[in-house]
């Protein structure tokens, strides 16, 4: 015996996301939603390329291939495939190994190395042609209904120690996948209900774990299993959002905003608030980092002329990323505001070198550290959660000059962004040592175009395709 599929459905927030996420179409989008979706699409593929390298993902590669999974999707830079599932784990993992990854601040996901993942393994699995915009449009789904879970969510989510991209990011998979596999919103309701039941992720991994790169992975996966299991009439919980009891929003927030999930749906696309990174490192410590950064090139500092750096920041970057530094690991490094002011500081950037294992431990490094001081800044918090990333910071000179910088909207968040061009160089730095030049080129253009094309399957190929013999590490 089994739940039946056939009584109707609750009401509410799940139903209306899930009718239209299974109704959407590429013709329902704005053009600016089109524009950053393709953004987006170039720079999760070089997340994506780039973190197949590191040994993190790695290790997850090797346990999947270990199962001998039926192949129908691929690996991304391996010439290999597995299960979709499988691939979705690597590819997520991938796509989040970094740091790189693109962001919404309100919601706190990172969209991009979740939905690309699914879109692309099930595409590949699919057994038809997948057009640009199906494509585009799937990505689309994800990206607008795992962002609304989040902002719904509040960053009171983030404050209870649960990672968004483990737990909100569910639903940036489940939308993609259901959205691929062509459910009715009946079926997608249910897969969002399967998906709500499979969220997890604990923020302590930032302070040292590899296991926080495998939240998106996981997401990703967990995803594609709700929808599949909803696709065979597996039934889950059809009011999984909005529940009083045992839902999303009440078993993960205490504070939450449903109204969140819903508003200006249709009309305001949250895709087009998504942001990049040009940092390694998470999102929170970029405006701080810059406001150290255009002090000492206005001024014409180095690392040696500063006494003490003072810097205020959110109460929520304060928590997130200003504890005591130690040399725990590279996801340690990336998370923590005084290693990334320090990087800053002494190589004048905080790129994919910087956070190299050797650098972790590095003495001027360490010794910088002891010369700054973080605090969180009651303006900033009086400012309200929409400039979390905010960041003031005052340099103290060894002379005794006292200079001052602020910044409220971090370099490549919308307020503040990289062009297209900038994140296509971004994609080419981040991407030189996993693609042949010739490969990079072929990229570029056909995302560029990738509206106009009848099948992604070459585009596909280009990101499965095993990486030169001079690049594997």
């Amino acid at each position: 015996m089994r739940d039946s599929n056939e009584e109707p459905l609750l009401e509410g927030a799940t139903a209306t996301l899930a009718a239209f996420a299974a109704d959407m179409r590429f013709d329902d989008l704005s053009a600016a939603a089109v524009a950053r979706l393709k953004t987006s699409l170039l720079d999760s593929i070089g997340c994506c390329l780039y973190g197949m390298t590191l040994p993190w993902t790695q290790q997850v590669q090797a346990m999947v291939e270990a199962e001998q999974a039926t192949p129908v999707s691929a690996l991304f830079g391996t010439g290999r495939a597995t299960s979709a599932a499988g691939a979705v784990l690597v590819n997520g993992t991938a796509g989040h190994a970094f740091e790189l990854d693109d962001i919404h601040k309100e919601s706190i996901l990172h969209p991009g190395s979740i939905a690309l993942p699914v879109a692309a393994a099930l595409a590949q699995a699919r057994g038809s042609a997948c057009s640009g915009k199906q494509f585009l449009t799937a990505l689309a789904c994800g990206y607008e209904l795992g962002i609304r879970v989040g902002n719904a969510a509040t960053m009171n989510l983030f404050f209870r120690g649960f990672h968004p991209q483990g737990t909100s990011g569910v639903f940036v998979a489940t939308a993609t996948a259901g959205w691929m596999l062509g459910l009715d919103a009946r079926q997608m309701q249910h897969a969002l209900g399967i998906a709500g039941s499979q969220a997890g992720g604990l923020m302590a991994a930032q302070e040292g774990a590899m296991v926080k790169r495998l939240h998106a992975g996981r997401a990703a996966q967990s995803g594609v299993y709700a929808a599949q299991l909803a696709q065979r009439g597996f039934t889950g919980i059809g009011n999984v959002l909005e529940a009083a009891y045992g839902g999303y929003l009440s078993s993960y927030s205490d504070q939450p905003n449903a109204d969140r999930l819903t508003q200006g749906l249709g009309h305001e696309w949250e895709i087009e608030k998504v942001g990049y990174k040009p940092h390694a490192s998470v999102t929170s410590i970029h405006a701080a980092m810059d406001a150290l950064r255009e002090l000492m090139d206005s001024h014409a500092l180095d690392a040696t002329d500063i006494a003490l750096v003072r810097v205020g920041v959110s109460h929520m970057t304060y928590v997130h990323c200003a504890w005591p530094y130690q040399a725990q690991g590279v996801t340690a490094a990336q998370m923590n505001l005084f290693f990334g002011l320090a990087v800053i500081a002494l190589d004048g950037v905080a790129f994919v070198a910087q956070y190299d294992e050797d650098r972790l431990a590095d003495p001027a490094i360490l010794a910088f550290i002891q010369r700054i001081e973080a605090s969180a800044d009651p303006g900033i918090n009086a400012m309200g959660a929409a400039y979390r990333h905010a960041a003031r910071v005052e340099i103290t000179t060894r002379d005794g000059k006292r200079l001052h910088h602020e910044i409220l909207h971090r370099r490549g968040s919308p307020e503040n962004p990289l062009s297209a061009y900038e994140v296509e160089q971004k994609f080419r730095n981040v991407a030189a040592g996993c693609l042949a030049p010739s490969a990079m080129e072929q990229i570029i253009q056909q995302v560029e175009s990738i509206e106009r094309m009848e099948s992604v399957a070459s585009l596909l190929e280009l990101l499965a395709a095993e990486r030169p013999a001079e690049f594997v590490r």
